[in-house]
């Protein structure tokens, strides 16, 4: 399936900046299972100071902000090639071992809903690919999807414990559980085509476990599927803080207003 993107982030400042330092994982790679046919990112109120692979293999480019400026604008467009594989990324790759994928982190760290889900499960140890779907199905059971009443600070036990949330929030809750399972796991941002419209109201965030023989594999929680030709991989990492779309910092600017465009829809490939 060809995917066309266009994904506009705007900022809005009270106040002149007079200092700001953006670091964006907004650029997805090729990879398993997609093919990267274009991409370009435009900047206004900013420029590029550097772009490089982070120990995860995103693609992160770091943007200085224009000293008084009182709008940022970062543009992405593109197209991506994806195929179904029912989830399957496959074996491991890039710079971090597998080590750093079963260790918790402070936004997936488990309390005690978060243990008393996974002994819930009755998991089967000899059938991980089984367990994980069942953590899946569990995870969202037990989290209504709601959007406003988390934010990306929130931790996956507070989530859990509020019982409500968004992908990010789901994906952390399955990520904590996964390791204590004793199974490494990722999450991951990036873009899925909704079937019903052309706008989205954000981007997408779901899960990887690495399930012996098979590698990697996605698990949508939200959605309760696992990835397929609709989605578009941008980043990974150990928690939403390592595949954050945008991160930084800025001075002199007083308060902000934060303004996200989102178009993912299907193109007919070339013949």
């Amino acid at each position: 399936m060809r995917l066309s993107i266009r994904h506009t982030t705007h900022y809005l400042f009270d106040h002149p900046v007079a200092h700001g330092l953006q670091r964006l994982r907004l650029t997805p790679k090729s990879t398993h299972g997609q093919q990267v046919v274009a991409w370009n990112m435009a900047l206004g109120g900013a420029k590029l100071e550097a772009e490089y692979d982070d120990q995860h293999h995103n693609r992160t480019t770091l943007i200085s902000v224009e000293p008084g400026t009182r709008e940022i604008t970062i543009a992405c467009t593109g197209t991506v090639d994806t195929a179904d594989n029912a989830g399957v990324l496959g074996v491991h790759t890039g710079h971090m071992p597998m080590w750093a994928f079963i260790k918790q982190t402070p936004l997936t760290r488990p309390g005690a809903r978060m243990r008393g889900l996974v002994q819930g499960l009755g998991a089967d140890r000899s059938d991980p690919l089984a367990s994980l779907h069942a953590l899946s199905q569990a995870v969202l059971a037990a989290m209504q999807y709601e959007i406003g009443v988390t934010n990306a600070t929130t931790v996956a036990e507070a989530a859990l414990v509020a019982g409500h949330g968004v992908c990010q929030d789901h994906a952390q809750v399955f990520i904590g559980c996964a390791r204590l399972l004793g199974v490494p796991a990722r999450y991951v941002s990036g873009y899925l085509m909704m079937d019903d419209r052309i706008d989205q109201e954000a981007g997408h965030a779901w899960a990887e476990a690495h399930v012996e023989g098979l590698g990697w594999v996605g698990f949508d929680v939200s959605n309760g599927i696992s990835p397929d030709s609709r989605y578009v991989r941008v980043a990974t990492g150990c928690d939403y803080r390592d595949a954050a779309p945008v991160t930084g910092i800025s001075y002199g600017t007083g308060d902000s207003a934060l303004k996200v465009s989102l178009a993912v829809e299907q193109q007919l490939a070339e013949q």
